[in-house]
């Protein structure tokens, strides 16, 4: 007998990343987002996670809508598709349709429910099908926080595999949660828990919930020392967001963000959170070093809530024009102490892929593995 897999893909998610806005919810952020030039990834994220199991498409029916929402992506990867409905307008999604085709999903009894997006994406899910069947996130969105997401698009199809195959058969309580996009973006982060999901019990798949840093100020102080004492004359250093760098721009006396992205040079401020086309500008004319941090409590290096270092931009840096940053106590918290790549470019994954040094203190390097699939 078929599996069958309920899809649901929101394909707007994430086009508020690279311009910088700090999320994708509302039509007045997409439409501008938009005019930046900024197009969707989500629909691309989603045929990743489904070319992972495309192999058992003979095992396997989509239920989904019409369009972008699921049919167009899991057609184009050879599944037998089963329309169960359309968005209520032409041409775009949303949030409501999310609800929708949830419900419509739990009324025709699939056996797991797959879907593309962001923290928003997945309350709107949860609100629908709370712990009622099986649920694994395809990471598409600005913020993701939520445990019910898998670590990048292609363990998302992984985990799917698995469940279908029969490998994995138990499932784990996980997190849904999400902030508040306006306080976000003033730089406030008070993340809210929704609900909970019930996601494949797949370690190596599904990512752990975002954890708060815990990090003593002593720690930053050195690390963000060894960092400005190590900074070169006309170089412009962007700084990634985080707690972690912000200790850099605090102790350089300089405004900043704390969820995007600056360039200081030359002990100045040269632009302050910058969005994806800006950051291109200046490492297409600058020399340019990049300083950034993982998030605690997952490992994440690239592909969350910094997707204005998009594949482009962080193929004109170069490895050796990153360094990474942390405390001890936040590598240590890390799931089998590893670092994670989900830039959205496999290829540029593999090339980052392999050990990376990661300044940790005062004249103090720790090696980590850093790896993308």
């Amino acid at each position: 007998m078929k599996k069958r897999i309920g899809l649901i893909v929101n394909p707007v998610a994430g086009v508020g990343g690279k311009a910088g806005f700090k999320g994708s919810d509302g039509e007045e952020i997409q439409r501008k987002a938009f005019e930046k030039g900024i197009r969707p990834e989500s629909p691309a994220k989603a045929q990743a996670a489904l070319a992972v199991f495309q192999d058992l498409a003979d095992k396997v029916e989509i239920l989904t809508y019409e369009g972008a929402m699921g049919h167009d992506e899991a057609a184009g990867c050879g599944f037998s598709v089963t329309d169960v409905g359309a968005p209520e307008a032409v041409g775009k999604t949303s949030e409501e349709d999310t609800r929708r085709l949830a419900a419509r999903l739990l009324e025709e009894n699939v056996d797991m429910i797959v879907f593309a997006g962001g923290d928003g994406t997945a309350r709107a899910v949860c609100s629908v099908i709370e712990e009622k069947i099986p649920a694994v996130g395809i990471p598409a969105g600005v913020k993701i926080h939520s445990g019910v997401y898998a670590i990048n698009p292609k363990n998302a199809g992984r985990a799917v595999k698995n469940f279908i195959t029969g490998e994995i058969t138990q499932t784990k309580e996980a997190e849904v949660m999400d902030l508040d996009e306006e306080l976000y973006r003033e730089g406030i982060i008070s993340p809210r828990l929704y609900g909970y999901m019930q996601v494949p019990d797949d370690k190596r798949s599904i990512q752990n919930v975002k954890m708060r840093s815990t990090s003593q100020t002593v720690a930053l102080d050195y690390i963000a020392t060894d960092v400005i004492q190590s900074m070169e004359k006309d170089v412009v250093y962007l700084i990634g967001a985080g707690t972690t760098t912000r200790t850099i721009m605090i102790l350089m006396k300089l405004d900043y963000t704390l969820i995007g992205v600056d360039a200081v040079c030359n002990g100045e401020l040269l632009g302050k959170d910058l969005d994806e086309a800006q950051i291109w500008e200046l490492v297409s004319h600058r020399r340019c070093r990049l300083i950034t941090t993982v998030i605690g409590g997952q490992g994440h290096v690239f592909g969350r809530g910094n997707q204005q270092l998009s594949p482009r931009v962080i193929r004109r840096l170069g490895k050796e024009n990153i360094e990474i940053i942390a405390t001890k106590e936040k590598l240590l918290s890390l799931p089998g102490r590893r670092l994670l790549l989900d830039t959205g470019d496999a290829s540029l994954d593999r090339e980052l892929s392999g050990y990376a040094k990661v300044i940790t203190g005062l004249d103090e390097r720790t090696m980590c593995k850093i790896e993308g699939e």
